[in-house]
């Protein structure tokens, strides 16, 4: 079949590899849709924090956000799954240590993750092998744009309920790619006054064509009361201005990651009693984000600029936009293409 390998830093390709085969527990899908995000552009850029510590490695294939249809069963796997279109948790846990029994799997020291760690094949593939333990399942209303943004939407959804919201409270969301976006769209389902921060102002159109009137660049941020702040950012100085802008005894939930160390004041987090959660992989609002996404309380497909095959995706990492794309943060693959 074929597949994206990246290979070295700012080196990828399609190569022809060994399709998968279910192992017991597993589940072979044929992949329909995969999105890129930005931890794919820093596997391929080489600056993935994993690859210095040694959790990943090259040759990788990446691809994590992805949806597929079930067509081939391993030993001991529910034959109800056969056909079924799907995705699955990132996180593949050990299963065995006190993490694991604990329902932490994500956090567990040896776990594998899709298309990331510890060397399990990404979706940029034809066909996908995962634990049946991983999968969830997506019901007809949710298309395969829908079924590739699971993932990041369950990020996002584990920050808004981190960030406890109240009917009426006002968060500040500060980031406006996809998970900005998608903690914004879901945090308005909950009742919340959303505003957005974003960079400049064309990368601020589109939250405003989802409906969001409060969409400012930091220059002309109000001085409001925020309850909550959630960073979704990947600028190393925006965790500290979260901290600043939260007011006292409110919560910041941090969800993006920069690309360098930032840093915070913990005497303005103790003397204001601020609540500070950070949050790693969606696992936990998988099942939450497809019944946001199958009730129709949350669109998520105007993030998707573009849909384009497995032999684009290379150039998109490198930072290509296709052409005709729309104003949306997020590209997918197509590996049928």
């Amino acid at each position: 079949m074929r597949a994206l390998v990246i290979t070295g830093p700012g080196r990828a390709e399609v190569r022809d590899v060994e399709p998968p085969v279910a192992a017991p527990g597993q589940v072979v899908v044929d992949v329909e849709r995969v999105g890129l995000c930005g931890t794919d552009v820093e596997l391929f850029t080489g600056g993935m924090s994993y690859l210095h510590s040694g959790h990943a490695r090259y040759p990788l294939r990446p691809g994590h956000e992805w949806c597929g249809v079930v067509t081939a069963l391993g030993e001991g796997v529910a034959p109800g799954w056969l056909g079924r279109r799907v995705t699955a948790d990132t996180m593949l846990g050990c299963g065995h240590c006190p993490l694991c029994r604990d329902g932490l799997h994500h956090v567990c020291p040896d776990r594998a993750e899709i298309g990331i760690r510890n060397g399990f094949p990404g979706a940029l593939a034809e066909r996908l092998a995962v634990p049946a333990t991983a999968l969830h399942a997506l019901p007809e209303t949710i298309d395969a744009t829908l079924g590739a943004l699971v993932e990041p939407g369950g990020n996002a959804l584990r920050a808004v309920r981190c960030a406890a919201l109240e009917p009426g409270d006002r968060l500040l969301v500060l980031g406006t790619g996809t998970i900005g976006l998608l903690v914004a769209l879901l945090a308005r389902t909950r009742g919340a006054q959303v505003h957005l921060m974003g960079r400049d102002e064309p990368t601020l159109r589109l939250a405003r064509d989802l409906g969001f009137a409060g969409v400012w660049t930091r220059p002309s941020l109000p001085s409001l009361t925020w309850d909550a702040v959630v960073d979704a950012s990947t600028a190393a100085d925006l965790p500290a201005l979260a901290l600043d802008l939260v007011r006292p005894a409110g919560r910041v939930v941090y969800v993006g990651l920069a690309g360098s160390p930032s840093r915070i004041d913990t005497r303005d987090l103790v003397f204001r009693d601020v609540t500070a959660v950070g949050v790693l992989s969606g696992s936990a609002g998988l099942a939450g984000t497809i019944e946001a996404y199958a009730d129709g309380s949350v669109d998520a497909r105007p993030l998707v600029a573009a849909t384009v095959g497995l032999d684009d995706a290379a150039g998109v990492l490198a930072g290509r936009r296709p052409a005709g794309a729309g104003p949306g943060p997020k590209i997918h693959i197509d590996p049928r293409r």
